[in-house]
Protein backbone atom coordinates (compact mmCIF):
# COMPACT_ATOMS: atom_id res chain seq x y z
CA UNK A 1 0.00 0.00 0.00
CA UNK A 2 1.43 3.37 -1.09
CA UNK A 3 1.60 6.87 0.64
CA UNK A 4 -1.85 8.14 -1.37
CA UNK A 5 -3.74 5.16 -0.23
CA UNK A 6 -2.99 5.12 3.07
CA UNK A 7 -4.28 9.15 3.23
CA UNK A 8 -7.40 8.21 1.60
CA UNK A 9 -7.59 5.84 4.07
CA UNK A 10 -6.78 8.22 6.96
CA UNK A 11 -9.28 11.11 5.90
CA UNK A 12 -12.51 10.85 7.39
CA UNK A 13 -14.86 10.48 4.76
CA UNK A 14 -16.39 13.48 4.16
CA UNK A 15 -19.70 12.91 1.98
CA UNK A 16 -21.86 11.27 4.73
CA UNK A 17 -21.50 14.88 6.31
CA UNK A 18 -22.20 16.86 3.39
CA UNK A 19 -25.19 14.90 2.53
CA UNK A 20 -26.71 15.79 6.32
CA UNK A 21 -25.87 19.17 5.73
CA UNK A 22 -27.65 19.26 2.06
CA UNK A 23 -30.48 17.91 3.72
CA UNK A 24 -30.88 20.33 6.86
CA UNK A 25 -30.66 23.14 4.52
CA UNK A 26 -33.24 21.85 2.06
CA UNK A 27 -35.70 21.34 4.93
CA UNK A 28 -34.93 24.97 6.56
CA UNK A 29 -35.49 26.33 3.08
CA UNK A 30 -39.19 24.51 2.66
CA UNK A 31 -39.93 25.60 5.98
CA UNK A 32 -39.29 29.13 5.53
CA UNK A 33 -41.13 29.23 2.62
CA UNK A 34 -44.40 27.78 3.81
CA UNK A 35 -44.35 31.17 6.04
CA UNK A 36 -44.91 32.68 2.55
CA UNK A 37 -48.69 33.03 1.94
CA UNK A 38 -49.47 34.01 -1.40
CA UNK A 39 -53.03 33.77 -1.43
CA UNK A 40 -52.87 36.68 1.14
CA UNK A 41 -51.38 39.00 -1.90
CA UNK A 42 -53.50 41.63 -2.47
CA UNK A 43 -55.75 41.36 -6.02
CA UNK A 44 -54.42 44.93 -6.83
CA UNK A 45 -50.59 44.55 -5.67
CA UNK A 46 -49.62 44.43 -9.21
CA UNK A 47 -51.52 48.27 -10.17
CA UNK A 48 -50.13 49.36 -7.20
CA UNK A 49 -46.62 47.79 -8.40
CA UNK A 50 -46.56 49.42 -11.24
CA UNK A 51 -48.42 53.16 -10.04
CA UNK A 52 -45.03 53.04 -7.78
CA UNK A 53 -42.89 52.62 -11.09
CA UNK A 54 -44.65 55.46 -12.66
CA UNK A 55 -44.26 57.42 -10.04
CA UNK A 56 -40.31 57.04 -9.88
CA UNK A 57 -40.72 58.18 -13.39
CA UNK A 58 -43.30 60.71 -13.61
CA UNK A 59 -42.60 62.55 -10.04
CA UNK A 60 -44.37 65.68 -8.51
CA UNK A 61 -41.11 68.34 -9.78
CA UNK A 62 -42.89 70.51 -7.39
CA UNK A 63 -42.50 69.32 -4.26
CA UNK A 64 -39.11 67.42 -5.49
CA UNK A 65 -37.29 71.31 -5.82
CA UNK A 66 -39.54 72.87 -3.05
CA UNK A 67 -36.69 74.21 -0.67
CA UNK A 68 -39.48 75.52 1.87
CA UNK A 69 -40.74 72.70 2.43
CA UNK A 70 -40.57 70.09 -0.13
CA UNK A 71 -38.48 66.75 -0.32
CA UNK A 72 -34.77 69.11 0.23
CA UNK A 73 -36.11 70.43 3.41
CA UNK A 74 -37.29 66.81 4.60
CA UNK A 75 -34.00 65.16 3.32
CA UNK A 76 -32.10 67.76 5.66
CA UNK A 77 -34.35 67.28 8.64
CA UNK A 78 -33.66 63.65 8.31
CA UNK A 79 -29.74 63.90 7.81
CA UNK A 80 -30.04 66.19 11.15
CA UNK A 81 -31.64 63.23 12.78
CA UNK A 82 -29.15 61.39 11.93
CA UNK A 83 -26.00 62.98 12.47
CA UNK A 84 -27.02 64.83 15.73
CA UNK A 85 -27.72 61.29 16.83
CA UNK A 86 -24.54 59.92 15.76
CA UNK A 87 -22.44 62.72 17.52
CA UNK A 88 -24.15 61.94 20.84
CA UNK A 89 -23.91 58.08 20.85
CA UNK A 90 -20.58 58.04 19.45
CA UNK A 91 -19.26 60.17 22.71
CA UNK A 92 -21.26 58.19 25.13
CA UNK A 93 -20.16 54.94 23.87
CA UNK A 94 -16.71 56.28 24.37
CA UNK A 95 -16.73 55.80 27.94
CA UNK A 96 -18.59 52.23 27.85
CA UNK A 97 -16.23 51.28 25.25
CA UNK A 98 -13.51 51.61 27.80
CA UNK A 99 -15.05 49.96 30.74
CA UNK A 100 -15.57 47.03 28.38
CA UNK A 101 -12.21 46.41 27.08
CA UNK A 102 -10.53 43.63 28.81
CA UNK A 103 -6.98 44.96 28.61
CA UNK A 104 -8.19 48.32 30.21
CA UNK A 105 -10.55 46.90 33.09
CA UNK A 106 -10.93 43.82 35.14
CA UNK A 107 -12.94 41.03 33.42
CA UNK A 108 -15.36 41.24 35.41
CA UNK A 109 -16.41 44.46 34.99
CA UNK A 110 -15.70 44.49 30.87
CA UNK A 111 -18.29 41.89 31.02
CA UNK A 112 -20.96 43.17 33.05
CA UNK A 113 -21.05 46.45 31.03
CA UNK A 114 -20.93 44.16 27.84
CA UNK A 115 -23.79 42.55 28.74
CA UNK A 116 -25.92 46.01 28.92
CA UNK A 117 -23.84 46.96 25.58
CA UNK A 118 -25.80 43.42 24.20
CA UNK A 119 -29.44 44.34 25.59
CA UNK A 120 -29.10 47.64 24.22
CA UNK A 121 -28.39 46.20 20.77
CA UNK A 122 -30.72 43.73 21.28
CA UNK A 123 -33.98 46.08 20.70
CA UNK A 124 -34.80 47.31 16.87
CA UNK A 125 -34.46 50.99 15.90
CA UNK A 126 -38.32 51.05 15.86
CA UNK A 127 -39.09 49.69 19.06
CA UNK A 128 -36.73 52.57 20.06
CA UNK A 129 -38.73 55.20 18.32
CA UNK A 130 -42.26 53.86 19.47
CA UNK A 131 -41.07 54.32 23.07
CA UNK A 132 -39.34 57.93 22.82
CA UNK A 133 -42.85 58.76 21.14
CA UNK A 134 -44.83 58.20 23.56
CA UNK A 135 -42.27 59.79 25.67
CA UNK A 136 -41.30 62.98 23.94
CA UNK A 137 -44.38 62.91 21.27
CA UNK A 138 -44.19 63.21 17.71
CA UNK A 139 -40.95 64.92 15.89
CA UNK A 140 -37.03 64.93 15.41
CA UNK A 141 -36.09 64.50 18.82
CA UNK A 142 -37.84 61.03 19.30
CA UNK A 143 -35.52 60.00 16.09
CA UNK A 144 -32.55 61.64 17.87
CA UNK A 145 -33.05 60.17 21.22
CA UNK A 146 -33.59 56.51 19.12
CA UNK A 147 -30.50 57.48 16.90
CA UNK A 148 -28.41 58.63 19.99
CA UNK A 149 -29.25 55.08 21.89
CA UNK A 150 -28.88 52.88 19.03
CA UNK A 151 -25.87 54.27 17.88
CA UNK A 152 -23.94 53.68 21.81
CA UNK A 153 -25.00 49.69 21.67
CA UNK A 154 -22.82 49.12 17.77
CA UNK A 155 -20.51 52.14 17.93
CA UNK A 156 -18.77 51.03 21.72
CA UNK A 157 -18.92 47.45 20.17
CA UNK A 158 -16.44 48.36 17.04
CA UNK A 159 -14.69 50.82 19.82
CA UNK A 160 -13.74 48.12 21.65
CA UNK A 161 -11.82 45.68 19.15
CA UNK A 162 -10.03 48.75 18.35
CA UNK A 163 -9.08 49.21 21.64
CA UNK A 164 -8.24 45.68 22.52
CA UNK A 165 -5.79 46.03 19.62
CA UNK A 166 -4.07 48.95 21.24
CA UNK A 167 0.01 48.87 21.27
CA UNK A 168 0.25 49.26 24.99
CA UNK A 169 4.60 49.30 24.40
CA UNK A 170 3.90 52.90 23.68
CA UNK A 171 2.53 53.09 27.16
CA UNK A 172 4.78 51.43 28.79
CA UNK A 173 7.86 53.68 27.55
CA UNK A 174 5.99 56.57 28.35
CA UNK A 175 5.70 55.59 31.90
CA UNK A 176 9.14 55.04 32.44
CA UNK A 177 10.10 58.00 30.71
CA UNK A 178 7.79 59.63 34.20
CA UNK A 179 4.73 60.85 31.63
CA UNK A 180 1.19 61.21 33.29
CA UNK A 181 -1.66 59.82 32.37
CA UNK A 182 -2.84 62.71 30.57
CA UNK A 183 0.13 62.77 28.92
CA UNK A 184 -0.30 58.80 27.87
CA UNK A 185 -3.94 59.38 26.87
CA UNK A 186 -2.86 62.79 24.51
CA UNK A 187 0.29 61.21 22.70
CA UNK A 188 -0.08 57.38 24.01
CA UNK A 189 -3.91 56.80 22.73
CA UNK A 190 -5.54 59.31 21.03
CA UNK A 191 -3.08 58.83 18.12
CA UNK A 192 -3.63 55.58 17.63
CA UNK A 193 -7.01 55.21 18.17
CA UNK A 194 -8.73 58.81 16.57
CA UNK A 195 -8.47 57.97 13.21
CA UNK A 196 -9.68 54.78 13.40
CA UNK A 197 -12.76 56.11 16.11
CA UNK A 198 -13.73 58.45 13.17
CA UNK A 199 -13.57 55.65 10.77
CA UNK A 200 -16.07 54.10 12.90
CA UNK A 201 -18.12 57.14 13.22
CA UNK A 202 -18.73 58.13 9.65
CA UNK A 203 -19.62 54.55 8.38
CA UNK A 204 -22.43 54.38 11.74
CA UNK A 205 -23.42 57.92 10.47
CA UNK A 206 -24.38 56.09 6.76
CA UNK A 207 -26.50 53.38 8.60
CA UNK A 208 -28.03 55.71 11.10
CA UNK A 209 -29.22 57.64 7.31
CA UNK A 210 -31.31 54.91 6.53
CA UNK A 211 -32.67 54.41 9.75
CA UNK A 212 -33.67 57.87 10.31
CA UNK A 213 -35.98 57.16 7.03
CA UNK A 214 -37.82 54.79 8.42
CA UNK A 215 -37.89 56.39 11.91
CA UNK A 216 -40.05 58.84 10.44
CA UNK A 217 -42.69 55.68 9.50
CA UNK A 218 -43.58 55.87 13.11
CA UNK A 219 -43.51 59.59 13.52
CA UNK A 220 -40.17 59.77 14.38
CA UNK A 221 -39.13 63.13 12.23
CA UNK A 222 -37.76 63.19 8.93
CA UNK A 223 -39.05 62.01 5.45
CA UNK A 224 -40.28 58.80 6.77
CA UNK A 225 -43.78 60.81 7.75
CA UNK A 226 -44.51 62.20 4.32
CA UNK A 227 -43.68 59.42 2.55
CA UNK A 228 -46.31 56.86 4.73
CA UNK A 229 -48.94 59.94 4.40
CA UNK A 230 -48.51 59.97 0.46
CA UNK A 231 -48.67 56.01 -0.09
CA UNK A 232 -51.82 56.02 2.45
CA UNK A 233 -53.37 58.60 0.08
CA UNK A 234 -52.39 56.83 -3.01
CA UNK A 235 -50.67 59.81 -4.25
CA UNK A 236 -47.70 57.95 -6.32
CA UNK A 237 -46.29 61.69 -7.79
CA UNK A 238 -45.18 62.49 -4.78
CA UNK A 239 -43.97 58.93 -3.72
CA UNK A 240 -41.78 59.07 -6.36
CA UNK A 241 -40.46 62.72 -5.90
CA UNK A 242 -39.06 61.44 -1.99
CA UNK A 243 -37.99 58.36 -3.02
CA UNK A 244 -36.00 59.94 -5.51
CA UNK A 245 -34.60 62.38 -3.00
CA UNK A 246 -33.76 60.18 -0.70
CA UNK A 247 -31.61 57.80 -2.94
CA UNK A 248 -29.88 60.47 -4.42
CA UNK A 249 -29.17 61.54 -0.74
CA UNK A 250 -28.06 58.34 0.63
CA UNK A 251 -25.52 57.97 -2.67
CA UNK A 252 -24.12 60.88 -2.16
CA UNK A 253 -23.47 60.38 1.67
CA UNK A 254 -22.15 57.00 1.08
CA UNK A 255 -19.81 58.30 -1.67
CA UNK A 256 -18.44 60.94 0.48
CA UNK A 257 -18.27 58.73 3.36
CA UNK A 258 -16.16 56.28 1.88
CA UNK A 259 -13.73 58.54 0.45
CA UNK A 260 -13.43 60.16 3.55
CA UNK A 261 -13.43 56.24 5.85
CA UNK A 262 -10.71 55.44 3.24
CA UNK A 263 -8.47 58.37 3.33
CA UNK A 264 -8.43 57.89 7.63
CA UNK A 265 -7.40 54.16 7.25
CA UNK A 266 -4.96 54.49 5.13
CA UNK A 267 -3.82 57.64 5.79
Amino acid sequence: MNAIDKQYILEPNRRFSQLITGLILIILFGWSMSAIQFDQLATNGLTIAKNILLGLVQPDVELLFNFTNGVPYLLIETMAIAFLGTIVGAFLAIPLAFLSASNIVPKPVAFIVRLGLIFIRTIPAIVYGLMFIRVTGQGPFAGVLTMSLTSIGMLAKLYVDVIEDLDTSILESMESLGCTVMEKIRYGILPQLSALFLSIIIYRFDMNLRDAAVLGLVGAGGIGAPLIFAMNSYRWSEVGSILIGLVVLILIVEYISNKIRTKLVKG
